[in-house]
């Protein structure tokens, strides 16, 4: 099992990122319910914590406070395209540094996703066809890598 200090800051801040960045571009896919998803967000960081102890790798990412700087992307599109362009970078460093920590993380960010997209009914059903393709996508990038 991996931890922090197996990973230069630029990758660590790359891996603790992308699960917030796969969460904003599920939010993003579709409008309304902007307060009741990120506070989804924010419950299934504090869940992962209350989990302390199954996983080092994923203990110390929940234990960085979760961030999002929403000027790093100029437009919701941007956000889509190069966010999923950093959740693959995110597991390709796992699958490089941490191998044995890679179906634990991209499963608390799917996780965290998925939370996030059955936060708000939109058009009358839990999960909108926006968000499920947006998750749809984040999966296969997660596979891909």
């Amino acid at each position: 099992m991996a931890s922090k200090s197996d990973f230069d800051e630029s990758d660590w801040n790359l891996i603790v990122g992308a699960p917030m960045t796969a969460s904003m571009i599920v939010l993003t896919a579709s409008g309304g319910g902007t307060f009741r998803e990120t506070f989804a967000f924010a419950k299934a960081w504090a869940d992962a914590r209350q989990a302390h102890g199954q996983n080092e790798l994923l203990d110390e990412i929940v234990a960085t406070k979760p961030k999002f700087d929403r000027h790093e992307f100029h437009s919701n599109e941007e956000l889509h395209e190069q966010g999923l362009e950093q959740i693959g970078k995110a597991v390709g460093v796992l699958r490089a540094k941490a191998p044995d920590d890679v179906t634990a993380y991209s499963e608390f960010m799917l996780s965290a996703a998925e939370k996030v997209a059955a936060a708000h009914k939109e058009d009358g059903q839990q999960v909108s066809p926006a968000e499920q393709a947006r998750l749809d996508e984040i999966k296969a990038k997660l596979e891909a890598v």
